[in-house]
């Protein structure tokens, strides 16, 4: 039966194949962090060890990025891909072990979630460059749809399975099982097909990065933007994860009630996903932008002292802004910028994005014990606001409009035989 115009990328066997794997250890990750911070907390942790934890995945994720962006340019995004899901694998396979004590030891989380993190800092340029040859040009906005819809499913499903597993078995079984989900996604990445790798380049390490930078300044409309999801990160995402799952063990009901939180988040952004198959707004940026003010409700009902019920529901809403802002912003970096530096450039986008990540999460914990839990988490949504107007006032976001490709045949696209 044919599938309907959104979905039928999956007729693809190649992006079929990535898009299973991919989604495996998007479930395995969303149920490792919720048992990570549960672990952390019913072992005599609280904010301030949880946020170091945290930031201990971050920090090296936007250390390693840069590096990670021209590796994929020079390497092959499937090569890069592999060693990240391998490293991955093995690292939370030692979580694992470590979760099995019964007051696991503060440096080896801190240890074992920062390789994690670097591991995934040369996972995700490497994806944003695979995306384009996987899925053609003419299909970018189905294939993040997607993929995002994907992450989105998984996190409904990921954090109430993981609050139900951690509950009856521990956190450790539940990290186990993410370690089994990267095996299977380095399993689907080696039936992708061994393709041309790019051709050995002669300029050196600082110069390829100097040439990424100059494609990412050079577009006012991205630098723009990533200014304002480094910020939101800081100020709105960063305590609310820090401080969400404190607030919901005080009285919100624990790890269940947070578990339902993060479902809905979820659930949100696999509606704003499904809404996006098949549709390709006229200014991408401008819907985008406006759509990030979703992030800014759910800290504001926990601000806000409201019940489960409010706060799921502002998680939904935000998870569908999410879903819009996201997807719409790398379906206009991969469309709007050159294949040979699309690596480099989305790595400097996301380094944008998390570098203020890790002093959010570290200082959330003790920004709360100071002035208290609700104010700081009060002060995000304000804050997304006001800036949400100011990133709207700018003429290249509002007029952003990035370049609409021929759509391709039935066949597999050409440049899809260019990846490495």
């Amino acid at each position: 039966m044919p599938l309907p115009s959104g979905l039928s990328l999956l007729r693809e066997r190649d992006f079929r194949r990535f898009f299973i794997g991919y989604a495996t250890s998007l479930l395995g990750s969303s149920t490792a962090s919720v048992a990570l911070a549960f672990a952390i907390l019913t072992t005599g942790g609280g904010g301030t060890e949880l946020g170091l934890v945290l930031s201990a995945r971050i920090a090296p994720l936007v250390l390693v990025l840069l590096a990670g962006g021209v590796l994929a340019d020079r390497l092959g995004s499937r090569q890069v891909m592999l060693t990240a899901d391998t490293v991955r694998c093995l690292t939370q396979g030692a979580l694992a072990a470590v979760l099995l004590g019964s007051r696991p030891p503060l440096w080896a989380l801190v240890t074992l979630v920062g390789l994690w993190g670097a591991a995934e800092a040369l996972f995700n340029p490497a994806l944003n460059a695979l995306v384009p040859h996987l899925a053609g040009t003419a299909s970018l906005s189905d294939a993040n749809a997607l993929l995002g819809t994907a992450a989105s499913a998984t996190s409904i499903a990921g954090p109430a399975l993981a609050g139900v597993l951690t509950a009856v078995s521990g956190p450790s079984s539940v990290i186990a099982l993410d370690s089994a989900s990267y095996a299977v996604s380095v399993a689907a990445l080696l039936l992708l097909p061994r393709t041309v790798r790019p051709a050995a380049r002669r300029s050196s390490f600082a110069a390829d990065l100097r040439s990424g930078w100059s494609a990412f300044r050079s577009r006012i409309w991205l630098w723009v933007t990533t200014v304002h999801m480094g910020l939101m990160n800081l100020f709105v995402w960063a305590p609310f994860l820090v401080l969400g799952p404190v607030v919901a063990q005080q009285r919100l009901g624990g790890s269940a009630a947070w578990g339902l939180v993060m479902a809905g988040y979820g659930a949100g952004a696999v509606a704003g996903g499904l809404a996006l198959l098949g549709r390709r707004p006229r200014r991408p940026l401008l819907v985008g932008t406006a759509a990030s003010l979703g992030w800014s409700l759910p800290p504001a009902t926990l601000a806000a002292g409201l019940p489960l019920g409010w706060v799921c529901a502002a998680a939904f809403l935000g998870g569908v802004g999410s879903a819009f802002c996201t997807t719409l912003y790398l379906a206009g970096v991969q469309g709007g910028v050159p294949p040979e530096v699309l690596a480099r450039v989305s790595a400097y986008g996301s380094f944008g994005a998390y570098v203020l990540g890790p002093i959010g999460l570290a200082a959330a914990g003790p920004a709360a014990a100071l002035l208290g839990s609700a104010r700081v988490l009060g002060f995000g949504p304000v804050w997304q606001v006001a800036a949400v107007a100011a990133v709207l006032a700018v003429p290249a976001v509002r007029g952003a409009r990035p370049r609409q490709p021929a759509r391709a045949g039935r066949g597999r696209p050409a440049e899809r035989a260019k990846e490495g």
